[in-house]
């Protein structure tokens, strides 16, 4: 039988005084012992995205999926081959507030989910 299980925990904010210094991060509890953490940072018109995924099985393939306002943004793979893996990418940094959602399916129904949001000037 296969596990499947997303729990989003805590959302922490902080904001910087200039706007350029935006932070959003978000932890997840992903079936079994995975561990996962979505961390967003805003600079210079861009999100720098990371996506860390930790006490994976080693060698496990996952399919990774980053969204920005219900849009996909980028698909690929990774492999956690010491247990995790580490994701980073940019995206423009849109007006108005911005939502970034991740999505990790691995091995025998294994799944992460996370989502952020992080304020607009």
């Amino acid at each position: 039988m296969s596990t499947l299980a997303s729990v989003l925990a805590v959302v922490a904010l902080s904001h910087g005084g200039g706007g350029d210094d935006d932070r959003a991060r978000v932890d997840a509890t992903c079936g079994g012992s995975v561990r996962a953490r979505l961390e967003l940072r805003a600079e210079d018109g861009e999100i720098e995205t990371r996506f860390d995924l930790d006490h994976a099985p080693r060698g496990s393939a996952w399919r990774i999926t980053l969204t920005q306002e219900g849009r996909v943004d980028w698909r690929g793979r990774a492999t956690a081959r010491r247990g995790s893996f580490r994701i980073r990418r940019t995206v423009r940094d849109l007006s108005g507030a911005d939502r970034i959602g991740i999505r990790a399916s691995g091995p025998r129904g294994l799944s992460c989910r996370a989502y952020a949001t992080l304020p607009g000037d």
